[in-house]
């Protein structure tokens, strides 16, 4: 996968997740969707393909999924069946800032 840059939308290879990147680290990184490596938006995924067992749990819209570094974050933009991963890990979901207190 090329070197991933802010605004640079990618879409899973074997399930509907589409996503918007918004962070990413200077170095290549494997991002992962169901199992496998996320395409360019422009990209076909093969017809058929399934998410893996292990990786089937699914993403939703308008979540920002980040890395346990929090080097790599990613906004979901159409959801789909597959975790999306950095490599064999599993990204989170990014919790909401508190806001300050009016006190």
């Amino acid at each position: 996968m090329p070197r991933m840059k802010p605004g640079t939308r990618l879409r899973s290879a074997v399930c509907t997740t589409e996503v918007m990147v918004i962070q990413a680290p200077a170095d290549d990184v494997d991002v992962r969707c169901g199992g496998t490596s996320l395409l360019d938006l422009v990209a076909q995924p093969a017809p058929g393909a399934a998410p893996a067992a292990e990786a089937a749990g699914g993403t939703l819209i308008g979540k920002r999924y980040v890395s346990a570094a929090g080097d790599l974050e990613l906004l979901c933009t159409k959801p789909g069946a597959g975790t999306l991963a950095l490599g064999d890990v599993a990204l989170t979901i990014k919790g909401a800032k508190p806001l300050p207190s009016s006190d």
